[in-house]
């Protein structure tokens, strides 16, 4: 059987797309497999929690118990997909635990797949962090989000080498909409008969991009 996969969607910079991302992988999980477990380590509002009420909840990892009860949660191998949403505040505690801890290969004996997605930016902090976690993560766990809406442009030449997310830039009157808290990416592809629209096949794409990169956790595992 595969193994359980964990999602961990972090970026040391703040307003780069994360949560969007976050909301989209839950929402595609959800649809696909008809549930999911996510994770909220954010301090800002709208987070994760405030999109997904019904399949998130809060966590901590400023503490050694809030890291432990997260910890205890996620690297479980019973078949449901997590997703979490990694704040820039917690950051470097996150990984400075994960690597104290050995999370890969903790993970690893117990069935499970952490997938780090790291959404990108041009700046220093994004360059210095992206280059900590190819020190840390196997190039396998390690997925560069290029979110064209925050990049603009080519991505940094240190971040091209490994395994590669793109998401689109949406027009800034689709975003708008989409920010709204109740909107939902799979309830408008059910709701919008028009398939040609631009934020129908945006989300369609997406979705297409998840399941292209579950295959590819298959058959590394396989």
């Amino acid at each position: 059987m595969p193994a359980t996969p964990v999602y961990i969607i972090c970026s040391p910079r703040p307003q780069v797309g994360k949560t969007l991302l976050a909301r989209l992988l839950a929402e595609f999980l959800l649809l696909k497999n008809g549930n999911v477990a996510a994770f909220d380590v954010n301090l800002k509002e709208p987070s994760l929690l405030d999109y997904l009420p019904g399949i998130t909840e809060t966590a901590d990892v400023t503490d050694t118990y809030g890291k432990m009860q997260l910890m205890d949660r996620v690297i479980v191998d019973d078949g449901l997909a997590k997703v979490i949403d990694l704040g820039f505040h917690a950051f470097d505690e996150f990984f400075k635990m994960t690597e104290e801890i050995g999370l890969l290969k903790e993970a690893a004996r117990r069935h499970v797949a952490p997938q780090i997605l790291f959404v990108a930016d041009t700046d220093r902090v994004s360059a210095r962090a992206h280059e900590m976690l190819r020190g840390q993560i196997p190039r396998m766990n390690l997925i560069t989000v290029d979110n064209e809406y925050v990049v603009r442009g080519e991505l940094p030449a240190a971040m091209e080498g490994g395994r590669l997310f793109r998401l689109p830039a949406l027009p800034g009157f689709l975003k708008t909409y989409i920010d709204r808290l109740t909107f939902s990416f799979t309830g408008y592809l059910r709701q919008e008969k028009d398939s040609s629209t631009e934020l129908h096949q945006w989300t369609r794409r997406n979705y297409i991009a998840f399941r292209e990169l579950e295959l590819s956790l298959i058959l590394q595992r396989s």
